[in-house]
């Protein structure tokens, strides 16, 4: 064995089976306390040493790339990035949802080299994906935000930040010139968030966004059974995100007119209507990718009755569940303004730091290209609707169904 993965063993972890026997199966990863003392050494096992950062060129798919990423991550990172809330439901059904869309192509329209480019908020992106923002992003790579911020201006794309990411607001925002939106966390009063805009203002952030999701933080039970990232802040609910409301974004938005603002979390057209009302310059459709409401639909699901609501008032982002070229094709559309990838940028981060995020960034768009020149649209404006079809999916929805190759590479390499 190389300490490859076994393929049950992947499987299961990757969210095929429950959490639990995930945790119990999956080598490397800690297990019920009655198995560790059967298995405990006669002495104690020397600290495992991270392997060493592959050269991420090599990389020619993302499945090779997030199999590098569950390698070389330490289990509280891993579980950290897998987690999503109480039975994982919400996490599938994103996946279920994409994968219920097929694609009617239109033939002979003379594509030649399809122009991928787009704009956020006045600003270029190459492809039209950003990087969400992601809190615990230190836990894949030592300079956590930065490193994001840095992979983002060499490909030439926008991220967003979270406002507990490491190192910092200010150290994020100066280790790149990407556009960036700042996801805030509300953390205190309306003085205290007019300050941490004015934080984000003097850093060079594009836009300040508030995080809407959160009155309460969920229960990831990945971190709770093994006392991993954020597991016990489910118990102790947050007096500011609590209490966040409508009230709050409205006298932000009156006090500070010039700014663009996005709220994250908007899954319905009724809330896609409150913002717009309210003067919100971007509506992002996301789900947390599952993270925090279990049971709620798929976020691309969703996305239709937001882009009738919004009615061309504000632009929009889309995350949640997105892990292909394909997905983002989907996601414009259907009428989003960009997609926001996550969990898929943080394997390259934690396979291969900066050079890995940007060799992700550098198939994504590789995928993209021949999706759109298969079906028959040249630039991002061609998107509409007319290709897309309701579908049956052919996968079990899981964190990796869109990586079917993990089974035999896992297998190959045993």
């Amino acid at each position: 064995m190389d300490g490859s993965i076994p393929r049950r063993r992947f499987l299961m972890n990757a969210g095929a089976a429950s959490t639990a026997a995930a945790v119990a199966l999956s080598p490397g990863r800690p297990r019920a306390a009655e198995q560790l003392a059967e298995d405990a050494p006669a002495k104690a096992a020397t600290p495992p040493v991270a392997a060493a950062a592959p050269d991420a060129s090599k990389f020619v798919v993302l499945h090779q790339i997030v199999k590098a990423g569950h390698d070389r991550m330490n289990p509280k990172a891993w579980n950290y990035l897998m987690g999503a809330a109480d039975t994982e439901t919400t996490m599938r059904r994103n996946r279920q949802a994409l994968d219920s869309i097929a694609f009617k192509p239109r033939q002979l329209r003379g594509i030649g080299e399809v122009d991928m480019s787009g704009k956020l908020l006045g600003q270029k992106m190459r492809i039209p994906v950003l990087l969400s923002g992601l809190g615990s992003v230190g836990l894949m790579d030592p300079g956590g935000g930065a490193t994001v911020a840095r992979a983002a201006s060499k490909f030439g794309v926008p991220i967003g930040v979270s406002s507990v990411a490491k190192p910092g607001i200010e150290e994020i925002g100066a280790a790149g010139p990407c556009p960036k939106i700042l996801q805030l966390y509300v953390r205190g009063d309306d003085a205290w968030i007019d300050h941490m805009a004015e934080r984000a203002t003097q850093a060079g952030y594009t836009s300040f966004g508030f995080t809407i999701d959160s009155a309460h933080f969920s229960r990831r039970e990945r971190d709770i059974i093994t006392g991993g990232q954020n597991a016990e802040l489910s118990d102790t609910p947050d007096p500011y995100l609590s209490t966040l409301n409508w009230d709050v974004i409205k006298r932000f938005k009156d006090r500070h007119k010039d700014m663009k603002v996005a709220l994250k979390g908007i899954v319905t057209g009724e809330d896609a209507d409150l913002a717009c009302k309210a003067g919100i310059s971007v509506v992002w459709v996301s789900t947390h990718g599952g993270r925090q409401l279990d049971h709620g639909r798929g976020a691309i699901e969703a996305l239709p009755e937001i882009v009738k609501a919004v009615k061309g008032r504000a632009e929009i982002i889309v995350d949640s569940g997105f892990s292909r070229g394909s997905d983002v094709v989907k996601g414009i559309a259907l009428g989003a303004t960009a997609v926001g990838v996550g969990r898929l940028y943080a394997y390259g981060l934690g396979a291969a730091g900066e050079a890995g995020v940007v060799r992700v960034l550098e198939i994504l768009e590789k995928e993209i290209a021949a999706c759109m020149a298969n079906l028959g649209a040249k630039n991002l404006a061609a998107l509409n609707k007319s290709y897309l079809a309701p579908a049956t999916p052919v996968n079990f929805p899981t964190m990796f169904s869109a990586f079917p190759l993990l089974e035999p590479l896992a297998e190959k390499t045993a």
